[in-house]
């Protein structure tokens, strides 16, 4: 008689743990926001349980947990985030969760300023077209159409275009000796005087092979160049004294 009631009282004790357990036990229906934005494909999983949901289009989830357990909330572009369950949150209609964007790194681009970035490279234009400056644009459209290449050779327009379209190229080949030489170099490694500087430059760019390289950006060339003519240059120099 004892024994059955000994028995009897470890049931009912069981039975109370169980349906204490049960009833702190919770399907907890969760939101989850990036900013004011929901989330949807969030990995959700109750750490003590190892019961896993995701979030729906609308950021919506569900997923059973008790007070103390904590849910771990994980994203391709989102920063984990964990949250501990607490009794508020058992009670709770809707349990919000926000989460953060990820903050892309971006790697350092260097660009070589030896680099040789233009309009070809960038897809802009295709390889090997043609570029026209302002003064070709001109010339060219002078000569479109038959009636245009005749009114103006009749006009002489044609020929002042092409004088214009020989005097830019010319300028633009005078800024890129500028930019390759500086005064020095004119000075000391080719003892050009300083009052010649300007008619040298002008001398070099005549020079049909020196005005070639120059165009092509060929430094190395011109340089190799540019020696037999200032050697050349001295000699007139020389000469008109």
């Amino acid at each position: 008689m004892k024994t059955n009631k000994i028995v009897a009282l470890l049931l009912l004790f069981v039975i109370q743990i169980s349906f204490g357990q049960t009833e702190s036990t919770k399907e907890i229906k969760g939101q989850i926001f990036e900013q004011s934005t929901s989330v949807e494909g969030v990995n959700v999983v109750n750490n003590a349980t190892q019961v896993t949901t995701i979030s729906d289009e609308n950021g919506v989830f569900s997923i059973v947990a008790k007070e103390g357990d904590v849910l771990v909330f994980s994203a391709v572009n989102l920063e984990g985030f964990r949250y501990r369950i607490t009794a508020n949150d058992l009670s709770s209609e809707l349990l919000k969760v926000k989460m953060t964007a990820k903050e892309v790194e971006l790697r350092e681009v260097i660009v070589n300023e030896n680099a040789n970035i233009n309009a070809e490279n960038l897809g802009i234009i295709p390889h090997g077209q043609k570029k026209y400056t302002a003064a070709e644009r001109k010339e060219a459209t002078a000569g479109s159409t038959p009636v245009d290449l005749l009114l103006n050779s009749i006009s002489g327009r044609k020929a002042m275009l092409k004088k214009e379209v020989a005097i830019e190229k010319k300028e633009a080949l005078f800024n890129k000796i500028e930019y390759f030489f500086d005064e020095n170099y004119y000075t000391e490694r080719l003892k050009i005087p300083q009052e010649y500087i300007k008619g040298f430059q002008l001398y070099c760019i005549e020079d049909a092979e020196f005005a070639v390289s120059l165009s092509n950006k060929n430094k190395s060339m011109c340089m190799f160049l540019i020696t037999d003519l200032a050697r050349k240059y001295l000699k007139i120099i020389e000469n008109e004294k």
